[in-house]
């Protein structure tokens, strides 16, 4: 039944989903830092913003495909490195401590985030014919960076295909709909470990990311290349700094 205890989740749900579909990344870093911010303990955090994706990016992922934001080729390419990776980093979460990986992702975000708002400042034009290279790798390392970093996967893998001159729109949308995998994968690895998830949470971030997801996909197959790429590439490099100064002060 719905009550006013989900309305903040609702919101959280609608500001993530929102950014994530428009932009390919953040949903995991926004859900997660706010439902912290609200109390919850971070394995709890990660268990129930990953169950909630498992709707948020099957919808933002149909949604991208009726926009025609996404490369089916490419889209196997990614989905099944990914779920794996992130198993994997599911299960290395379990076991081991890597306080160490948060800086070192962030550096490789970082270079990347800046590079792509030197392109878009320079207009750049995107290869509509672009086949991007090492999409396995690619997806293996993002799926597990993803399991363990609480986020990851639309970062890793949004900014990367841009990098590498693929359209903004293709990037985002493919790697939306390879997420609902990846957030498949991990969270049965994470019900097997925990054994629940915060369902009042789940719920709340469910309504708010199924009312944003089709929204999100409109706007992404609406924006201007330069002006997705600039956006990308400038929360990029927020987030990375960001996660940097944490790194540093701690």
């Amino acid at each position: 039944m719905f009550t006013t205890a989900l309305l903040p989740f609702i919101g959280i749900g609608l500001l993530a989903q929102s950014i994530d579909g428009a932009l390919g990344m953040a949903y995991g870093v926004t859900s997660s830092t706010l439902l912290l911010g609200l109390g919850m303990a971070p394995a709890l955090a990660s268990a129930s913003v990953h169950m909630a994706e498992l709707a948020t990016t099957g919808v933002s992922g149909l949604s991208h495909g009726f926009f025609g934001n996404v490369d089916r080729r490419l889209l196997l390419r990614l989905a099944l490195p990914g779920a794996l990776g992130g198993m994997l980093g599911a299960f290395v979460l379990s076991h081991l401590q890597t306080p160490w990986l948060g800086a070192v992702v962030a550096a490789y975000l970082l270079a990347l985030g800046l590079l792509l708002m030197v392109r878009a400042w320079r207009n750049r034009p995107v290869d509509a014919e672009s086949r991007p290279r090492r999409t396995k790798r690619l997806a293996l390392a993002a799926g597990f960076l993803d399991a363990v970093g609480g986020g990851g996967w639309g970062p890793m893998t949004s900014t990367s295909l841009i990098a590498q001159n693929l359209p903004p729109r293709i990037a985002i949308g493919t790697a939306n709909a390879a997420e609902f995998f990846v957030s498949l994968a991990i969270s049965a690895v994470f019900l097997g470990t925990l054994g629940h998830v915060y369902g009042q949470a789940v719920v709340g971030l469910l309504l708010g990311g199924l009312i944003a997801a089709p929204f999100a996909a409109w706007l992404t197959r609406h924006l201007p290349a330069r002006i997705t790429t600039a956006a990308v590439g400038g929360l990029v490099t927020v987030l990375s700094l960001v996660t940097l100064g944490k790194h540093v002060v701690g």
